[in-house]
């Protein structure tokens, strides 16, 4: 475990996002190479070539947390589904059309939330998702998790799904 240090929360729109686009890809890379994502330096490029395009998005949000040393130790970015998005299309098992509805408020979709392993358990993640979705009208937030990321499914306090919803209002 990593000692105590002052780590601050920086929330973060699209164009300062993609300036600090290699910290945010250093994190995920280390992150999402563990078990049980085994992701690849492939898919790592892969996911930060769709980077600034999501960041274009003008609802796109970002949170990078840094040690007091600048050291980055967690991120999280999303911005709310649209009505014409194709996100409930790609799900394995058919979902209500009133679950499915999107008006480009009702839906935050959390990308991205990660915190580098040395940090973990100490509230980085919960005070990233937090910073991230300060102030905005969502009634419900959406995150994408490997059914084997017990971490997040018991943030989220739902069963093992691949899609977990955390509703706000």
């Amino acid at each position: 475990m990593a000692q105590q240090r002052t780590i601050a929360i920086e929330r973060m729109d699209g164009s300062a996002a993609v300036q600090a686009k290699d910290t945010f890809k250093l994190i995920y890379a280390e992150a999402f190479a563990e078990p049980p994502y085994n992701e690849t330096e492939d898919d790592v490029a892969a996911a930060f070539r769709r980077f600034p395009v999501q960041a274009r998005n003008r609802t796109f949000r970002a949170a990078l947390a840094r040690t007091e040393d600048g050291e980055p130790i967690g991120m999280a970015y999303g911005y709310p589904l649209r009505p014409d998005t194709g996100w409930w299309d790609e799900l394995t098992e058919p979902v209500p059309d009133d679950m499915r509805r999107e008006d480009g408020h009702r839906t935050f979709g959390l990308m991205e939330l990660a915190v580098r392993q040395p940090w973990r358990g100490q509230g980085v993640a919960r005070r990233l998702h937090k910073t991230l979705l300060d102030g905005i009208r969502a009634e419900r937030v959406l995150l994408n998790v490997h059914p084997a990321n017990k971490a997040a499914s018991a943030a989220y306090r739902a069963d093992l799904h691949d899609v977990m919803l955390l509703n706000l209002r």
